[in-house]
Protein backbone atom coordinates (compact mmCIF):
# COMPACT_ATOMS: atom_id res chain seq x y z
CA UNK A 1 0.00 0.00 0.00
CA UNK A 2 1.29 3.39 -0.95
CA UNK A 3 -0.36 6.95 0.38
CA UNK A 4 -0.22 9.90 -0.97
CA UNK A 5 -1.28 13.16 0.94
CA UNK A 6 -3.83 15.93 -1.03
CA UNK A 7 -4.24 18.97 0.35
CA UNK A 8 -6.63 21.66 -1.07
CA UNK A 9 -6.92 25.52 -0.93
CA UNK A 10 -8.41 28.43 -0.02
CA UNK A 11 -6.00 31.59 -0.95
CA UNK A 12 -6.45 34.45 1.34
CA UNK A 13 -10.22 33.40 1.49
CA UNK A 14 -10.71 33.31 -1.52
CA UNK A 15 -11.40 29.35 -3.72
CA UNK A 16 -10.06 28.62 -6.42
CA UNK A 17 -11.27 26.19 -8.67
CA UNK A 18 -8.83 25.70 -10.73
CA UNK A 19 -6.49 25.02 -7.40
CA UNK A 20 -8.56 22.33 -6.19
CA UNK A 21 -8.93 20.29 -9.32
CA UNK A 22 -5.38 20.37 -9.82
CA UNK A 23 -5.26 18.45 -6.30
CA UNK A 24 -7.07 15.78 -7.42
CA UNK A 25 -5.52 15.69 -10.89
CA UNK A 26 -1.64 15.78 -9.31
CA UNK A 27 -2.93 13.13 -6.63
CA UNK A 28 -4.18 10.87 -9.48
CA UNK A 29 -1.11 11.64 -11.64
CA UNK A 30 1.17 10.33 -8.64
CA UNK A 31 -0.97 7.52 -8.61
CA UNK A 32 -0.60 6.51 -11.98
CA UNK A 33 2.62 7.16 -11.83
CA UNK A 34 3.07 4.55 -8.95
CA UNK A 35 0.79 1.64 -10.58
CA UNK A 36 -1.67 2.65 -8.26
CA UNK A 37 -5.08 0.87 -9.71
CA UNK A 38 -7.78 2.53 -6.77
CA UNK A 39 -7.50 5.57 -4.90
CA UNK A 40 -9.70 7.23 -2.53
CA UNK A 41 -10.13 10.91 -1.74
CA UNK A 42 -12.20 12.97 0.96
CA UNK A 43 -13.99 15.98 0.06
CA UNK A 44 -10.60 18.07 -0.32
CA UNK A 45 -11.21 21.74 1.53
CA UNK A 46 -15.13 20.71 1.88
CA UNK A 47 -14.40 20.33 5.65
CA UNK A 48 -11.99 22.62 7.41
CA UNK A 49 -12.24 25.37 4.88
CA UNK A 50 -15.56 25.03 4.10
CA UNK A 51 -15.70 25.11 0.47
CA UNK A 52 -19.36 24.92 -0.72
CA UNK A 53 -20.04 20.95 -0.58
CA UNK A 54 -21.89 21.18 -4.08
CA UNK A 55 -18.71 22.91 -5.84
CA UNK A 56 -16.33 20.77 -4.14
CA UNK A 57 -18.32 17.69 -5.57
CA UNK A 58 -18.80 18.61 -8.47
CA UNK A 59 -14.67 19.86 -9.06
CA UNK A 60 -13.52 16.20 -7.90
CA UNK A 61 -16.13 14.29 -9.61
CA UNK A 62 -15.29 16.27 -12.70
CA UNK A 63 -11.36 15.92 -11.89
CA UNK A 64 -11.53 12.36 -11.61
CA UNK A 65 -13.82 11.27 -14.46
CA UNK A 66 -12.05 13.44 -17.00
CA UNK A 67 -8.52 11.88 -15.57
CA UNK A 68 -6.03 9.77 -18.41
CA UNK A 69 -4.79 8.15 -14.90
CA UNK A 70 -5.02 4.21 -15.60
CA UNK A 71 -7.16 2.98 -12.59
CA UNK A 72 -9.33 0.48 -11.84
CA UNK A 73 -11.48 2.80 -9.05
CA UNK A 74 -11.42 6.02 -7.38
CA UNK A 75 -13.91 6.45 -4.36
CA UNK A 76 -14.55 8.99 -1.79
CA UNK A 77 -14.83 8.44 1.54
CA UNK A 78 -17.13 11.14 2.61
CA UNK A 79 -17.97 12.35 6.50
CA UNK A 80 -21.64 12.27 7.39
CA UNK A 81 -24.52 11.10 5.34
CA UNK A 82 -25.06 14.89 4.29
CA UNK A 83 -21.54 15.04 2.51
CA UNK A 84 -22.67 11.75 0.49
CA UNK A 85 -25.75 12.75 -0.68
CA UNK A 86 -24.57 16.07 -2.23
CA UNK A 87 -21.75 13.72 -4.02
CA UNK A 88 -24.73 11.39 -5.44
CA UNK A 89 -26.38 14.14 -6.50
CA UNK A 90 -24.03 15.57 -8.16
CA UNK A 91 -22.82 12.57 -9.67
CA UNK A 92 -26.21 11.81 -11.49
CA UNK A 93 -26.01 15.34 -12.47
CA UNK A 94 -23.04 14.85 -14.46
CA UNK A 95 -23.86 11.26 -15.61
CA UNK A 96 -27.13 12.67 -17.70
Amino acid sequence: MKITLALGDITQQRVDAAVLASCYAQSLAIADELGAKTVAFPAVSAGAYAWPAHDAARIALTAVSESPALLEEARFVLFGEDMRAVFARVLASLQH
